[in-house]
């Protein structure tokens, strides 16, 4: 079986991509199709931000929604931006 590759819309480079789309929407299948598995990495650290930052519930469809437009926002618009507050966590 051969590796999936994409051409990563994030890093801008050819990598491989995901075992399979993240989601059985329109959406997962774009990802699929154009975002690397190391640029999808990337977007779950900042997830988990997201979620800590803005106390996010992913059982809640709201938060969901939210969530899903960050993505979008990440990975094919003008990326996702942290909350106005956040302050990065410094390396020991």
């Amino acid at each position: 079986m051969s590796e999936h590759q994409v051409f990563c819309v994030k890093l801008q480079k050819e990598l491989p991509g995901l075992d399979e789309p993240p989601f059985d929407t329109e959406l997962g299948q774009k990802i699929y199709q154009n975002v690397s598995q190391q640029a999808w990495n990337q977007w779950t650290e900042f997830c988990k931000m997201l979620l800590n930052e803005y106390r996010l519930n992913p059982a809640r469809r709201e938060d969901q929604e939210v969530i899903v437009k960050q993505m979008e926002q990440y990975f094919f618009g003008d990326g996702a931006a942290p909350p106005p507050d956040y302050v990065e966590p410094q390396s020991a």
